[in-house]
């Protein structure tokens, strides 16, 4: 189980805000805010700081009396007011937080009562800086400058970066989306500190050596860092040195601002304390009346063998198995590992299933990607089989496949695909088609579950298929024999490419299925199924134009326009309409037409100090295109996980409404879905939902004990409704 360690705002007040580091915040001059109204189910009252209100700060109310721990959090307006609404009978500590503040006093109350909280200012700055987002410290990292590059090596005659990092960009996507950030969080005091228990070290470069083996995932975090080169553990090293010694983030975060008071944040406990959430599921993304006020369904990863459930009406959350047809097939548990600082020698993962991604039918089933067998696949993926899918494109292995669970019979079916599978997603046509993702580009292969075919017959090979990417260099319009990705283009011929989704979503206006390709710099794929489509698909490519470049996620709006988060710090948006020339032809493989169909957006937060380029220091994980106004924030709204920021992030009008969870410090997700539980109820009838989806729920503020929380996100017309 273990390793050897060497893997290597008055003047008062402005005077008072300038010390604090924070930027002033511009506060009603009455000491006396008017009355607070509020009823039987709600709490509220006004903060008010020495210098009067304090406004754009958070009003925290926790509880433990329910069935599963619940907190809510709401915005303080311009007068220093709160109302925390709807909240169930139970005792509930309430507090206050916010950016030039340390936390306040705590007070036990209940609903139908005012609190008055008196904030505390910090100190100093480094105590308004505890609770700053992760970006504003990750932000401090040293990056090489551009001269470092390409990089020479880690030899004795090396300059320290990976010969694979070309250029900054490249090794930016590294330590950001597309390496260290694909399951954790970053800049968190979990990490941008050296926790004692780690052990004694000569230096920090050998504390940070031995930090990346410890857990479960050693091998995939001591890989990450291999593509990068030894600079990345030497400015590691430094980074927490010189945050250990006292420095300071160089930006500042402002107080929420407009629509952003108006949010109120809940959370529900699940699931246990050893386990992580990837992602949840609330109801059908087509018809988000699905579901309504129904229960959430998670998926645990490489985690456990159960998916949590949370029913957010009664407070409760329960579990479900995840059955496997290959009985013996090898479990997380025996990874390689060095002693955690938080779990010591125990392997806390315990899996053979995997599950990914779930998604909801208009039934209300969920579908999960998950293991169901060993790699190998059946006979009727692979060359000689007399499956359409399969004389095309034969498959030998796949390691990710697909089940369903019927909420109301409490069944789970298993469902072995020869493809690959990650995310997955309805079509809105009458076979509900199921189309998958398949994470990474090496199996080359799109595949899909004709839902209609499979509930007729229960025949799970006659009800998939599957297409490799197939562009049309030819030019003539239709799909026809094709040379491999490592011949040159024939001009008889078409070209396949060695591609595949890892975000995937389909396109309401015409039906055509669309994702993200994983890479440097990365693309977006578009697939146009045809009659058949293992033998009539054809596929477009559009390679991210400079200066973005990474993407992760994938979703599309209900015209057609593609969103993608970047790890350049950018939201990508790729509209097809707007592409001048033709999108055929042989140039089509090399995904460099149409550079005038992308719009890139840099997300909130600072950049990294020492980088030129626009975007920022975000690494967001994935996008979700509201396209029905779950929200309230409108329609076919881009969003995307703010995983450095610890929020969730909504472009709106072209400016960013910035949803941040200031409880627990840590908040870090990986997908998220909108139901409307009552399109008549106004905002309480409307929400988001998501779950801390960070692999690593003990580097949270709360710390080791702290359990994957449901969380729901609403936009009141104010921040006093209720």
């Amino acid at each position: 189980m273990t390793t050897k360690r060497g893997l290597y705002l008055s003047a008062a007040a402005l005077t008072l805000a300038l010390a604090l580091g924070t930027a002033p915040t511009s506060v009603s001059a009455q000491q006396s805010a008017p009355a607070v109204s509020i009823g039987a189910t709600d709490i509220g009252g006004v903060v008010r700081g020495p210098n009067g209100p304090e406004a754009g700060v958070w009003v925290i109310a926790e509880t433990t009396d329910l069935p599963t721990r619940m907190s809510k959090t709401v915005v303080t307006d311009d007068q220093g007011r709160y109302v925390i609404p709807d909240l169930p009978k139970a005792n509930y500590v309430v507090w206050a937080r916010g950016y030039g503040l340390v936390d306040s006093a705590k007070t036990t109350s209940e609903p139908g009562k005012i609190v008055n909280i008196t904030a505390v200012p910090a100190p100093n700055a480094a105590a308004a800086a505890e609770y700053y987002p992760a970006i504003y410290w990750y932000a401090m990292l040293d990056i090489p400058g551009k001269g470092m590059f390409p990089g020479t090596g880690t030899g004795s005659n090396g300059n320290g970066i990976a010969a694979g990092m070309k250029t900054q960009e490249q090794f930016l996507d590294q330590i950001k989306t597309n390496g260290c950030y694909t399951c954790h969080q970053l800049g968190n005091k979990a990490t941008r500190t050296i926790p004692p228990t780690l052990g004694t070290f000569k230096n920090s470069v050998e504390a940070w050596e031995r930090r990346i083996q410890s857990g479960q995932a050693m091998l995939q975090m001591a890989a990450a860092i291999g593509r990068q080169g030894t600079t990345s553990l030497a400015n590691l090293a430094k980074w927490t040195d010189r945050i250990a010694a006292g420095e300071l983030p160089f930006a500042k975060p402002e107080r929420p601002q407009g629509v952003e008071r108006n949010v109120v944040i809940t959370q529900w406990d699940w699931a246990d304390p050893k386990v992580y959430l990837h992602d949840q599921v609330s109801t059908d993304k087509r018809k988000p009346t699905v579901n309504a006020y129904g229960k959430s369904y998670g998926s645990t990863e490489e985690s456990s063998e159960y998916f949590p459930v949370l029913d957010p009406q009664t407070n409760t959350a329960t579990k479900v198995m995840m059955p496997v047809r290959d009985a013996d097939m090898e479990s997380t548990k025996t990874n390689t590992m060095a002693a955690s600082p938080y779990w010591g020698e125990e392997a806390i993962w315990d899996a053979r299933t995997s599950m990914h991604n779930p998604m909801m039918d208009e039934r209300g089933d969920v579908w999960i990607t998950s293991r169901v067998g060993k790699p190998d696949n059946p006979a009727f993926c692979q060359a000689g089989s007399s499956h359409h899918s399969a004389q095309v494109f034969p498959i030998k292995a796949s390691t990710r496949h697909l089940a369903y669970y019927n909420p109301k019979t409490g069944d789970t079916k298993l469902i072995r695909t020869c493809f690959n599978t990650h995310h997955l997603v309805f079509a809105e046509d009458a076979n509900n088609t199921l189309w998958t993702s398949a994470g990474g580009p090496a199996q080359g292969a799109i595949g899909w579950l004709n839902r209609k075919v499979y509930e007729e017959t229960g025949d799970e090979a006659k009800a998939q298929g599957w297409t490799p990417a197939i562009i049309d260099t030819n030019g003539n319009g239709k799909r026809d024999d094709y040379v491999e990705p490592n011949q040159p283009v024939d001009p008889t011929k078409d070209k396949r490419i060695n591609a595949a989704f890892y975000g995937v979503g389909v396109n309401p206006a015409d039906g055509t299925i669309w994702g993200s390709v994983l890479g440097f710099p990365g693309s977006i794929l578009r697939l146009d199924p045809g009659p058949d489509p293992s033998k009539t698909a054809l596929a477009e490519i559009y390679e991210v134009p400079a200066p973005g470049y990474g993407p992760r996620g994938f979703d599309i709006d209900r015209n057609g326009v593609a969103y993608v988060p970047l790890s350049s710090g950018h939201m990508g948006a790729f509209d097809r309409r707007k592409c001048k020339g033709p999108l055929n032809g042989p140039q089509a493989a090399e995904g460099k037409l149409c550079p005038e169909g992308w719009t890139l957006t840099p997300f909130p937060g600072p950049q990294f100090k020492n980088v030129a380029e626009s975007g920022s220091a975000e690494a967001s994980y994935f996008t979700f295109v509201d396209q029905f106004n779950t929200s309230g924030l409108g329609t076919n709204v881009p969003m995307a996980t703010g995983d450095a920021n610890e929020s969730l992030m909504a472009l709106v009008d072209g400016k960013w409404v910035n949803m941040r969870v200031p409880y627990p410090l840590g908040f870090y997700a990986k997908w998220m879905d909108g139901r409307i539980d009552d399109p008549n109820a106004g905002w309480k009838g409307r929400g988001l939902w998501t779950t801390n989806g960070n692999r690593t729920p003990f580097h949270m503020e709360t710390g080791k004990g702290t359990l994957p929380k449901v969380v729901k996100f609403q936009v009141r017309p104010d921040p006093l409704a209720h």
